[in-house]
């Protein structure tokens, strides 16, 4: 699933590419809109909300989609062919005079109310890279299950809104504890919220989720992707296991002392 900052840089560039333009041709291929005709409608913005997009359109309209792991947007000037995958892994395809975007493998199409965005992402914690940052708030709502692995907690989007597993695995490290320690036992609990928002704000107009300052491939992260490797700390070898419903997990022994998966 992308993280918060790669849903971020979609928004932006189909922000700008789309923006004020009006639509020539639309095209939702879910059974549940697709005799919708969105033709002839301007689009007012797309913005994101946490992992979510919202495509907002004239008519008090929003395009709601969602990436989750497989899904992704390209767009395409006139003439141009599309690379993003087979004709049958398209879900939208949103065209203007001089853009068209193309939705492939989207899990989630919806089409809503603008007044009614609250039900798609009513539910989510404060945006790690909205306008609502609230530290305060993201504190609280992780804090309410002391006994919650802190990595399940990190992931969970009604805590705070933005974070995958590269970085709830990266924050970990950052803490000095696993990602199966309880919430209740990390020190520091709010200044590693902030740390979460200070290392989206960093990469969210660059690739890579970089958390240790190095942009050079290989030496963006300190743990995630390192598994059997050294730890560039201290040298013992990372761990690999998995947490969360199957995701892959990763941690020194020696910089982040706590439970493991087998205890």
């Amino acid at each position: 699933m992308p993280e918060g900052d790669t849903v971020y840089r979609a928004a932006a560039q189909l922000h700008e590419a789309l923006s004020g333009q009006l639509l020539t041709a639309a095209d939702l291929r879910v059974p549940a809109h697709a005799t919708a005709d969105l033709t002839g409608r301007h689009i007012i913005d797309t913005t994101p909300r946490g992992k979510h997009l919202l495509t907002r359109l004239e008519g008090g309209l929003t395009l709601h989609t969602h990436l989750r792991m497989d899904g992704r947007w390209e767009l395409y000037r006139p003439g141009e062919r599309w690379r993003g995958g087979p004709a049958h892994q398209i879900r939208v395809i949103l065209a203007t005079a001089t853009r068209t975007a193309v939705g492939y493998r989207l899990p989630v199409v919806q089409l809503l109310r603008t007044a009614d965005e609250f039900q798609a992402v009513g539910h989510l914690g404060p945006d790690l890279l909205g306008p609502d940052w609230d530290l305060a708030e993201a504190l609280r709502r992780t804090a309410a299950d002391p006994a919650r692995p802190l990595g399940e907690a990190l992931l969970d989007q009604c805590n705070l809104a933005g974070i995958g597993n590269v970085y709830a695995i990266e924050l970990c490290f950052l803490a000095g504890v696993t990602p199966w320690t309880p919430v209740g036992e990390v020190a520091a609990l709010e200044r590693l919220l902030a740390r979460a928002h200070q290392l989206l704000e960093a990469n969210k107009l660059r690739p890579g989720h970089v958390t240790t300052g190095n942009t050079r491939p290989g030496h963006q992260h300190w743990v995630y992707g390192r598994g059997r490797r050294p730890c560039t700390r201290c040298g013992t070898t990372i761990r690999t296991a998995t947490h969360d419903r199957e995701r892959p997990a990763y941690w020194c022994p020696h910089c982040q002392p706590g439970p493991t998966a087998d205890g």
